[in-house]
């Protein structure tokens, strides 16, 4: 079953139960987080930007996870594999950190001594700013990025878990040309709209405890247009909707289940993908190795984030199908509790 929310709503009941579990193509339901009755230590609220081409990306994060803010970013280099990943956390944000209701307006913000950081919405267009000292060494992070968002699909899920008042609901926007320059100390970087594309992943919910998620999303051009996919599961009840999904030319084509399957071996190791409607089947080629791990007395966090090259086809909702060629994207799998 694959429901499709197509009419505007509040997101929670009057009790802080999901109204409307399924997928959308644009943010439809309203989420507030004066509305959200679970305990407050369980809000969690993020927006993480992801902007890659095939030499290089950054990703910048600033999240607020009640007990815990993090304040991240990576940078990553695919020809001769290197990334560096820097954070910085704070305690108990509990919502001072304001992020926005909505991803279609308003700014998300975060400063201090040594990281300034900045989502800026704007009509058809995202502005991401970012200074972050000692980055690398002594080096420094900087960044001035815009994203055009011209009309189009994106991939909307509203996710209940097995838990009372416990929910997901969570946006990705894919295929935003890029534009602008990024320095890490000596270094530039110089981000082209005709070949680097931008993914925002725009979540609010609550969370349960102990959850293990897979996701994976890549942005190219196919065919001379604009492709991008999302696919994933691992988190809550999935029962009305999958966040799997391609976008192509700006449309959104919804797919069923989508398995990850992973070498035990090593997440460097060859990876492959299938759908249970045959329409997403890839081999997957790993570059890079995003790994972390977080372990005290009640937080532990074990990530991988994969980043490397799809080969194989999607099928659009008309039968199309597209062939992908060492298309560059990533696939992750993420335990948290937290």
């Amino acid at each position: 079953m694959q429901h499709e929310i197509t009419q505007n709503g509040p997101l929670l009941n009057a009790n802080g139960t999901l109204r409307e579990p399924g997928w959308a193509r644009s943010l439809l339901l309203d989420y507030r987080r004066a509305d959200v009755k679970a305990g407050k230590l369980r809000i969690k609220e993020w927006d993480y930007y992801i902007i890659t081409n095939d030499s290089f990306g950054v990703a910048l994060t600033i999240a607020d996870n009640s007990y815990m803010g993090l304040i991240s970013a990576s940078v990553m280099e695919f020809e001769k594999p290197w990334e560096q990943t820097t954070t910085v956390l704070t305690a108990f944000p509990m919502g001072k950190y304001g992020l926005p209701e909505t991803s279609s307006a308003g700014d998300t913000l975060y400063g201090d001594k040594r990281v300034q950081m900045a989502f800026r919405v704007q009509p058809g267009e995202r502005r991401l700013s970012c200074r972050f000292a000692r980055f690398l060494g002594e080096d420094a992070l900087e960044l001035e990025l815009t994203l055009a968002q011209p009309p189009m699909d994106s991939m909307v899920i509203a996710t209940p878990f097995d838990a009372p008042r416990a929910f997901y609901y969570n946006q990705k926007i894919n295929c935003m040309p890029a534009s602008g320059v990024m320095t890490l100390g000596s270094r530039r970087f110089e981000f082209a709209p005709e070949t680097s594309f931008g993914t925002l992943d725009w979540g609010r919910g609550v969370w349960t405890y102990d959850n293990t998620w897979y996701w994976g999303n890549g942005n190219g051009i196919v065919n001379g247009k604009p492709f991008g996919f999302n696919i994933g599961y691992g988190f809550g009840n999935t029962s009305a909707a999958s966040e799997n999904l391609l976008l192509y030319g700006g449309v959104a084509h919804k797919l069923s289940r989508v398995q990850f399957n992973i070498p035990e071996e090593s997440f460097l190791k060859p990876w492959t993908f299938s759908s249970d409607d045959g329409r997403f089947e890839m081999d997957f080629v790993p570059v890079i190795d995003r790994a972390a791990r977080t372990n005290t007395l009640i937080i532990e966090s074990d990530q991988h984030q994969v980043f490397g090259r799809f080969t194989g086809r999607a099928v659009l909702d008309d039968g199309t199908a597209l062939e992908l060629k060492d298309f560059l994207g990533f696939a992750e799998k993420v335990r948290n509790r937290y």
